[in-house]
């Protein structure tokens, strides 16, 4: 089963925000190209939720037992990929993803990371961060989609609170300015 892409060239993927108490997980992705939160396509034939659980597995090692489901993004998110990252060879073209996002709690106190269930491993290190921070830590052009998709799960992640804005919160989402913006509306 392949993954679904759209007739607008965007590819249904789900994003994974993991609590670990009050902070998130953090991966960061093998060979140290920058670090981001777990995430994955959506397959044929597959709901995003089924996607979610599948990618846990794969991409961190949890099974769904693991952790405790508290809420999604209402619709999906997307971002637009920068032309040096598009492949052109490939059919059909993608031209960026569009992403329902889950928040997850860690129930398990015992559970492990497991980086190792794919021959091709998504992440070779990990580590707890505050909320806002994988705003930051991402690659440039995925952050109006995190900084986005954190706003949107801040109230369910803290009780109907969201944390204060960092310092440098101005600075760093303005870096992808009103353009990026714009193009989430898929």
């Amino acid at each position: 089963m392949g993954d679904l892409i759209d007739a607008e060239g965007f590819r249904a993927n789900v994003g994974i925000v993991l609590m670990l108490g009050e902070q998130v997980f953090l991966g960061r992705r093998t060979g140290g190209r920058g670090w981001q939160f777990p995430q994955g396509g959506v397959r044929s034939g597959e709901a995003p939720e089924q996607a979610l659980y599948r990618e846990l597995d794969e991409e961190i090692g949890l099974a769904a037992a693991s952790v405790e489901l508290i809420g999604g993004t209402r619709d999906w998110l997307s971002y637009r990929l920068p032309p040096r990252y598009i492949r052109r060879n490939s059919q059909p073209l993608c031209i960026g993803q569009k992403q329902r996002w889950f928040l997850l709690r860690l129930t398990d106190s015992e559970a492990q990371f497991d980086f190792r269930r794919t021959a091709e491993p998504e992440f070779d290190q990990w580590r707890r961060v505050s909320w806002w921070e994988p705003v930051r830590e991402v690659i440039y052009f995925k952050r109006p989609v995190y900084a986005r998709a954190l706003t949107e799960l801040a109230p369910l992640a803290f009780d109907g609170e969201t944390p204060p804005l960092p310092e440098w919160w101005d600075k760093v989402t303005a870096r992808t300015g009103a353009r990026a913006e714009r193009r989430i509306a898929h």
